[in-house]
């Protein structure tokens, strides 16, 4: 796995989102995602949301994934 296809699934997954996608090892993943969708929602909702975007990759072939969720204000 790598973090520009990560980046398609999330923002595939998530319309309107914007992902930065970032990891070296192939498994080990760091991810800052602006949507709209967030507005409204406590981080646990947010990042369900991410993950769902993933499905089965998550615990698999995405080991871990360090997530920042924010709305396009939060993110300014």
């Amino acid at each position: 796995m790598d973090p520009s296809t990560i980046q398609s699934l999330i923002e595939g997954g998530l319309p309107g989102a914007r992902a930065e996608v970032r990891g070296d090892d192939g498994v080990h993943f760091e991810a800052t995602v602006v949507c709209e969708a967030f507005r409204g929602k406590l981080p646990l909702a947010r990042h369900r949301l991410v993950y769902a975007t993933l499905g089965d990759r998550m615990g698999g072939e995405i080991h871990a994934l360090a997530l920042k969720t924010l709305t396009p204000e939060e993110a300014g």
